[in-house]
């Protein structure tokens, strides 16, 4: 397989990913629903009047903004000071337009955390289903615990990224013609920096082999942590041999700038083609090398089979795939592009 994603962060950037491949990504919904809010408080089976005075179950507002606080409370106890990892939530759903006098029936909660090994992201996840469960008796609630991915740490295959590195070579690296330049200076004005004569980050213009980048990427990691952040390619490794590699995609020397810049250069032709052409350029070459050259390919496999052996980690799909949720959708309005919450279940 051949992966291709726009530089995104430093040292990787015109370059083929070595030994440290992303880590594991494990993403899941935590449902909070409130749909027996009059047995809350009913430990005698007595009746209670539902009046507006009366106790009422909180509700599943109330239980996605416990989870919410304490989960940020608790991150700090749930994994080692050591290697770099994350995790980041994002509110899908409140309340759903329910009464002021009534409890809230539902609310979502996702969590994503990017972890460098599978035991972390099934520590983290301990951790977040007891802290639900415990939320939902508190709250009058049930909880559901949906999966969105779990993902495996990438699998590093040094022979099929050297051939690709030497494509890259060939290639060579993007080049942004004064067209394109002069748009990155008038980005730069208008996020209220002075433009620079030649705006584009150099590290766009240049290349840098993986041993090179892999060396700078290891000075920030402890020794012992063989994976860093996470995508969704990283599964595709255990399957195939893969080479996972970068082509710089525009940015601004100086800053901080706000994200809305770098989206901006990559949503016109002017600043975002040069990357494509030369990502597809590198593709179309590797690809015409795997199909010609047989010992490239033999060398790869053989690879590919002894480090799975040394390394085996069993596939973690075992949950049908998340298509059922009220994702945001993208519309077309009278008053233009925009985005909502659909009222209907997911398709």
């Amino acid at each position: 397989m051949l992966s291709f994603h726009p530089f995104y962060m430093l040292p990787m950037c015109n370059t083929v990913r070595w030994d440290t491949h992303c880590g594991a990504a494990y993403s899941m919904i935590y449902r909070f629903i409130c749909d027996a809010p009059h047995q809350f408080g009913a430990m005698d089976a007595a009746p209670i009047p539902q009046s507006h005075s009366d106790i009422r179950a909180p509700g599943a507002n109330d239980a996605l903004v416990m989870m919410y606080s304490q989960a940020r409370m608790l991150r700090d106890t749930m994994l080692p000071h050591v290697g770099g990892w994350s995790i980041s939530e994002a509110i899908l759903s409140t309340g759903q337009a329910t009464a002021d006098n009534l409890p809230a029936g539902l609310a979502e909660l996702q969590y994503m955390m990017r972890v460098p090994t599978v035991a972390m992201a099934e520590q983290v996840c301990a951790r977040l289903d007891a802290l639900a469960n415990n939320i939902a008796g508190l709250t009058g609630c049930r909880v559901e615990r949906h999966w969105v991915c779990k993902s495996r740490p990438g699998l590093a295959n040094h022979a099929i990224a050297s051939m690709v590195w030497e494509q890259i070579q060939q290639v060579g690296a993007p080049v942004w013609s004064s067209e394109a330049k002069d748009l990155m200076r008038q980005v730069q004005q208008n996020c209220g920096m002075e433009a620079d004569e030649d705006p584009i980050l150099p590290a766009c213009e240049t290349l840098i082999s993986p041993q090179d980048a892999e060396a700078i990427l290891r000075e920030s990691l402890p020794p012992n942590q063989l994976n860093s952040t996470s995508d969704d390619y990283t599964d595709m490794t255990w399957h195939t041999p893969t080479a996972r590699f970068y082509i710089a995609r525009p940015a601004l020397k100086g800053g901080p700038y706000p994200p809305w810049a770098m989206n901006a250069l990559g949503g016109m032709a002017q600043t975002i083609d040069p990357m494509v052409q030369v990502a597809a350029k590198v593709l179309a070459c590797s690809a015409l090398r795997l199909l010609e050259d047989n010992d490239v390919r033999a060398a790869a496999r053989e690879e590919f089979l002894r480090r799975k052996a040394e390394h085996d980690i069993p596939p973690l799909c075992d949950y049908p795939a998340p298509i059922q949720f009220k994702w945001p959708e993208y519309v077309k309005t009278p008053r233009g592009a925009d985005w909502h919450i659909p009222t209907s279940g997911g398709s």
